[in-house]
């Protein structure tokens, strides 16, 4: 078991280690490391620079990087450069009391509209023999640095020989009046490597059975896959949206360019209709609870057996 306790700048860490753990969960200063089987798999990064934590790398079980590496890694061979804000996995939104949790990046040129998602305090880590955990808490601040809402993360990643699965639990606490405006930018994101993309060999599928960007992007559906070839691997993406999520079944926000998003408070830029508003007010006590799985997996949607994986775990 290992702890971790950020308290304004000073930080203070204790970690121990499972003999024979097979994920291994080690925090430090700026972010949390994890290992699978023996190989490095990501870091939730969490330092000053970052504007929103974010997991990157994510991996297969046979070691491929199936996110963009651009702008951790700058020469990759044709990855492109565009939307750099899109970094590994993250939890974020576009629109939350006007101010933009979605955009920010430290290579964006500044705004006045943005605001900082902050690790204040890495509550737990835990290293199993075939799942690993960490919780964190952190605080949404605008602009000014005031706090709108808090957040309470748990990461779960498990070992398979043939998956890599990670379940995201998060629970955000309004702190005052919270609205999420009615925006296509968020909200649980993933940027995937430019093979994937779906104008290179990349193919989406949603679990009515649509395909395509066009047929996919904006529905609501429980769960959208996302798959291609990889380094001469057949390799793909899910996302699954938890039955008891707000607003289940999630509309989803993935574009062919490989982003890959579910978001729950985005409707008028999906359906068409600017009279339509999916904004979403949420005032103290009350919370909100998303969970959310994505596994990544050999093959596509079909071979995986996706929605039979979608079900078993919905219930």
């Amino acid at each position: 078991m290992k702890a971790v306790i950020l308290s304004g700048s000073a930080l203070l860490w204790l970690s121990g280690s499972i003999a024979g753990a097979q994920v291994q969960i080690t925090p430090s200063k700026d972010r949390i490391a994890i290992s699978i089987d023996g190989n490095p798999y990501g870091d939730f990064l969490f330092g000053p620079d970052v504007w929103k934590p974010y997991v990157w790398p994510l991996k297969s079980a046979s070691g491929k990087i199936v996110v963009r590496q651009f702008p951790m890694v700058q020469d990759v061979a044709g990855e492109p450069h565009d939307h750099n804000h899109q970094r590994g996995l993250w939890f974020a939104h576009g629109d939350v009391n006007g101010f933009d949790f979605w955009d920010t990046d430290p290579l964006n040129k500044p705004n006045p509209k943005y605001g900082k998602i902050r690790v204040t305090k890495v509550v737990s880590t835990k290293s199993g023999a075939k799942q690993g955990s960490f919780t964190v808490d952190m605080d949404w601040l605008d602009p000014d640095g005031a706090l709108l809402l808090t957040e309470a993360r748990t990461m779960v990643f498990h070992s398979d020989p043939q998956l890599r699965i990670i379940d995201v639990d998060i629970t955000l606490t309004p702190k005052q009046k919270v609205v999420f405006g009615d925006t296509k930018e968020g909200t649980f994101g993933i940027r995937l490597a430019m093979p994937l993309q779906e104008n290179k060999s990349g193919h989406m599928v949603n679990a009515e059975g649509a395909q395509g960007e066009k047929a996919v992007w904006g529905k609501p559906s429980p769960w959208v896959d996302y798959s291609g070839t990889l380094d001469d691997e057949k390799l793909g993406i899910a996302i699954f949206d938890h039955p008891a999520n707000p607003r289940h079944p999630v509309r989803w926000h993935s574009r062919a360019y490989g982003l890959f998003a579910a978001n729950p408070f985005g409707l008028k830029d999906f359906t068409g209709d600017k009279s339509q508003d999916g904004a979403f007010t949420v005032e103290p006590p009350k919370t909100l609870r998303f969970r959310y799985r994505v596994v990544i997996h050999p093959g596509d949607a079909t071979s995986a057996g996706i929605a039979a994986m979608y079900r078993k775990w919905a219930q």
